[in-house]
């Protein structure tokens, strides 16, 4: 027995060395170089691709399974000619015993100078759709698969056993990948991609670091990015994390005018397959000054995937941080976005997406609500969100240097008619008419912007600021979409009255056309002029309705375009620094051919109401029916008012009462030939000059002159002429002359 047990050992080192010699013997004796027109043909059986084998094979058989391949490539069978993948050298190493029990026990894994190229024809069809398919043979048509007799199912197969994986470690060097789409000349790449992972273990953490060169035609756009992290790879549970992950780089390209955006992010991600459930979390990014923190979740990874989360960004500049990444806004308000933060839920889908429950600060005012993005193809947004006090002023482009030009030269021609205006106490000759524009010629619209605009908005203040006015618990709610958007509300209080404004902009074509409609009720008319850096003409409670509609993309054009109508109503007011009763007392004692004892005191006139109809048309406003009555006064007048030049032409009658104070100047006193008389008034001159542009109409006050005569002029003309004011006489003698 003991003889047996010797001579059962001595066999079984034999044939151990017999495995030993043979397999020395295959690997030295065997070139796998010479079989490569086999090799190729199974690929092409087995496989179904088209293997070219251009350097050596080289290859060891225990009790490693090891094969060096150097100099291939990979085409299908379909296109044999144009391989989609090459390398430089694959080197792999399987051990032999572990492999009849279904394990994959490898040593390192080597490629090097790896190409794969994707590409999508004109027909919109991928060369990676081939791989693994038969080549199409000429004259055949396709197999019918076989009908099974309903009657006996088929068998159901065993599901395969997983193969258990172990890798001591995986290295590419120099791969590029390139996707190329014919249709519509899209061109994506990765090079010089570098990646490096440790031990690869089912269930263990796997060291990973990845490097790489992104790049993108259109637009053309090129990232460099560094990933590392520990890859968990769980099969059997389909679970995969990558935990402690953490990607840096830097972009460039078009999109940022050619500045460079650096970024980095990190947290812990997970893929859990069997629940359809991804997340990320310990979210941090970081791109130029922005900084945020958040987390994500995505379910429903079979069906349509639901976003869900939250973002946190710190107080930063965004005018600054957009300057960094090529994007200069137009100049604002010093400040003006320069303390941005926000707080907010997220939810949404691959198409979505909204932030919920925000929480916006903006240079000092606070936003709450929701911003949405409906579809990312079409721009879709949508706003609910409410403010406490918003500056809207800060954030409009500033005028242009042509623009404040025009500006400076007609505030000095206004200046210029004021100073003689004031000069001559109301005496001088009438000013001239404006000439300078008032209105920019910048455009106002992005046009192209606005035609694929797709928004709506429901928007609250406690306070908007717009236009210098400060609207008080203001409602704003706007549509827009296909180049037509509606201002369906902007109202609110303002000086303790109220603001309502609604109307439409199309911008379809290439001029714009604007349809508005206006409510202004009891609003102090002197706080609208003064928040415009006017100095008023005029104070009162103003009521103001109009339907305007203008065409053109700047102020200039929209003005010259103008028409429509509106009503208004001052009450309670004062013309300032005009004192009609001058005026009137002047034309008066003229008429009585006497002359003011004193100067009225008073530099303004009160005036209980005053009321009017306009009719624009290209820009000029036809005031027919102007009526203001002021105690013991009554004013009518007719005129025009041009918006293009801010200039205004008035003829205005006051009929005559007299001096109503107790103690009246006896020049001015109203006899019975003069009762109901008007004493006519020429108001010409910038609009902002108000009643300071008015004067006696001299003209008029001869024709005042013979109807106060009546009948007796002709009798007595040659005496009364004798006795009158010798100005007055010239322009009575005119008349009769006509």
């Amino acid at each position: 027995m003991k003889a047996f047990g010797k001579i059962l050992g001595l066999v079984l080192l034999g044939l151990l060395l017999i495995i030993v010699a043979l397999g020395f013997a295959l690997t030295h004796l065997f070139d796998p170089n010479d079989y490569k027109d086999e090799i190729r043909q199974i690929a092409r059986d087995k496989a179904h691709i088209e293997l070219t084998l251009n350097g050596d094979i080289g290859w060891s058989l225990f009790p490693w399974l090891g094969l060096e391949l150097h100099e291939a490539s990979v085409a299908t069978l379909t296109n044999p000619t144009q391989p989609f993948a090459d390398l430089q050298m694959l080197g792999l190493s399987v051990r032999v015993l572990p492999l009849l029990r279904r394990e994959v026990q490898m040593s390192d894994v080597r490629v090097e100078g790896l190409n794969l190229r994707l590409n999508k024809d004109v027909h919109g069809h991928g060369n990676w759709e081939d791989i693994g398919k038969n080549a199409p043979v000429a004259g055949t048509t396709p197999e019918v698969p076989a009908v099974t007799d309903p009657a006996t199912p088929p068998k159901p197969e065993k599901p395969p056993q997983p193969i258990r994986l172990d890798i001591d470690s995986l290295t590419i060097n120099n791969a590029r990948v390139e996707y190329n789409d014919e249709q519509t000349g899209k061109q994506f790449s990765a090079e010089s991609i570098q990646l490096s992972a440790g031990a690869i273990h089912d269930g263990a953490s796997i060291p990973l670091k990845l490097t790489a060169f992104f790049g993108t035609n259109q637009p053309l756009m090129r990232v460099k990015t560094e990933l590392n992290g520990n890859l968990r790879i769980q099969r059997a549970l389909k679970r995969y994390q990558l935990e402690d992950m953490k990607i840096t780089g830097e972009a460039t390209g078009e999109p940022l005018q050619g500045k460079t955006m650096t970024f980095a992010t990190q947290g812990q991600l997970l893929v859990d397959l069997a629940a359809n459930i991804a997340e990320w979390t310990g979210l941090k990014l970081s791109a130029n000054q922005l900084r945020a923190l958040g987390e994500l979740k995505v379910n429903d990874l079979d069906k349509t995937p639901q976003i869900s989360g939250a973002l946190s960004i710190a107080q930063f500049d965004l005018a600054k941080f957009l300057d960094s990444v090529g994007h200069t806004l137009p100049a604002m308000a010093p400040g003006s976005l320069s303390k941005v933060e926000m707080v907010s839920r997220l939810t949404g889908t691959p198409t979505s997406l909204a932030l919920e429950d925000l929480n916006l600060k903006l240079d000092g005012s606070t936003f709450t609500g929701r911003i949405a993005v409906d579809d990312f193809a079409k721009q879709s947004l949508r706003l609910q969100l409410k403010a406490d006090t918003f500056n809207a002023d800060n954030y409009l482009p500033a005028k242009s240097e042509a623009a404040n030009s025009a500006a400076v030269a007609r505030q000095a021609e206004v200046q210029s008619s004021e100073a003689g205006a004031m000069a001559a106490g109301g005496n001088s000759p009438l000013p001239d008419a404006p000439t300078k524009g008032a209105w920019s010629t910048d455009k106002l619209l992005p046009l192209t912007r606005l035609r694929t605009l797709d928004v709506n908005a429901d928007l609250a203040f406690d306070q908007l600021i717009l236009s210098k006015l400060p609207i008080q618990n203001a409602a704003l709610k706007a549509s827009g979409l296909d180049g037509q958007l509606k201002l369906d509300t902007l109202s609110g209080g303002l000086y303790n009255g109220t603001f309502q404004a609604n109307g439409n902009l199309d911008v379809r074509q290439d001029i714009p056309v604007l349809a508005l409609q206006t409510h202004i009720k009891q609003v102090p008319v002197e706080r609208i002029l003064q928040a415009q850096g006017k100095n008023p003409p005029i104070k009162g409670q103003v009521t103001l309705d109009s339907n305007l509609s203008g065409r053109g993309n700047s102020q200039k054009a929209l003005i010259d375009s103008l028409n429509g109508s509106a009503s208004f109503v001052i009450t309670n007011g004062v013309l300032l620094n005009a004192n009609i009763e001058q005026q009137l007392c002047t034309g008066i004692a003229l008429l009585n051919r006497k002359t003011l004892s004193s100067e009225p005191k008073g530099k303004d006139t009160p005036f209980q109401e005053l009321k009017g109809n306009l009719t624009f048309r290209n820009g000029v406003a036809s005031n027919p029916d102007l009526k203001v009555r002021i105690p013991g006064l009554t004013v009518n007048g007719n005129g025009d008012v041009d918006l293009r030049v801010l200039g205004m032409d008035y003829r205005v009658g006051i009929i005559v009462e007299g001096d109503k104070r107790d103690m009246p100047d006896p020049a001015c006193q109203v006899g019975s030939n003069f009762q109901g008389i008007e004493v006519p008034l020429r108001c010409r001159g910038p609009l902002e000059l108000g009643a300071k542009a008015c004067r006696l109409d001299k003209d008029g006050l001869s024709q005042v002159a013979l109807k106060a005569a009546g009948n007796k002029i002709s009798e007595k003309l040659e005496e009364k002429l004798d006795k009158v004011n010798p100005q007055l006489k010239d322009a009575l003698k005119g008349l009769f002359k006509r």
